[in-house]
């Protein structure tokens, strides 16, 4: 494909797993993120602080921002972001947990290896 075909734009997916060591922590550093944002309207701030509170997956959602991963990538602008967190099990020696098994990739071409 000629570079004119080529789109801009990329889809750069990414899966993390989070152990919680300390949930308080995490707690306290997502309330006070929320205490340091300005332009947050009060009723979304009580009920980001009441979700936070009440669900340390819900904290680290808030915590972490994928804007954060690229702002400093030369050349590039965050066009779109989504992104969830969720309580699970994990088990890091189950064959579901292989990270290449998704896209039928193993390591060494996801340039991991």
């Amino acid at each position: 494909m000629s570079t004119e075909e080529t789109s801009r734009f990329v889809r750069l997916r990414v899966e993390l797993v989070l152990e919680v060591e300390d949930e308080d922590e995490v707690t306290k550093a997502a309330l006070r993120r929320l205490a340091a944002d300005t332009e947050l309207p009060q009723e979304e701030r009580a009920q980001a602080e009441s979700a936070v509170t009440e669900d340390t997956a819900e904290a680290l959602a808030y915590l972490v921002d994928p804007f954060d991963l690229v702002n400093e990538v030369p050349g590039v602008e965050l066009q779109q972001a989504s992104w969830s967190s969720e309580r699970i099990d994990y088990d890091p020696d189950s064959p579901e947990w292989d990270l290449g098994e998704d896209d039928g990739q193993d390591d060494e071409e996801d340039g991991i290896g």
